[in-house]
């Protein structure tokens, strides 16, 4: 049963682009603001990306500007697109219900089962 795919991952180098996709169940998708994260090797799982059902969007002062987050709501997506990459973006991306702290905001989803995520590697 689908819960969450990512996909879209890759080796890229400085300045770089990728097109992070995310395939969520129903479930899922319809009842949460959705989120993607990323983990660095070593440290926690951090929610960089945020979107509501509505389409309000956040984002952690460290990408914005580079990061596009975005949802279709027909196909249960959730889209990262990410541009003007560094190597400090070098993670493992997941995508999920949104749960966490940015800025000021709260988000209080009810994260599932996390996928296997989209590994991006930035590197010349």
């Amino acid at each position: 049963q689908l819960q969450l795919v990512e996909s879209g991952g890759g080796l890229v180098q400085p300045g770089g682009s990728l097109r992070l996709s995310c395939a969520a169940s129903r479930s899922i998708f319809s009842r949460n603001s959705l989120g993607w994260y990323r983990q660095i090797p070593g440290k926690q799982r951090e929610l960089v990306a945020a979107i509501t059902n509505g389409g309000h969007i956040n984002y952690v002062d460290s990408v914005k500007g580079r990061f596009t987050i975005s949802r279709d709501n027909a196909k249960n997506t959730v889209d990262l697109q990410v541009n003007s990459l560094k190597p400090e973006d070098t993670a493992v991306y997941y995508c999920n219900a949104a749960r966490g702290k940015i800025g000021t905001t709260w988000y209080t989803g009810t994260v599932a089962s996390w996928g296997k995520g989209t590994v991006v590697t930035v590197s010349s």
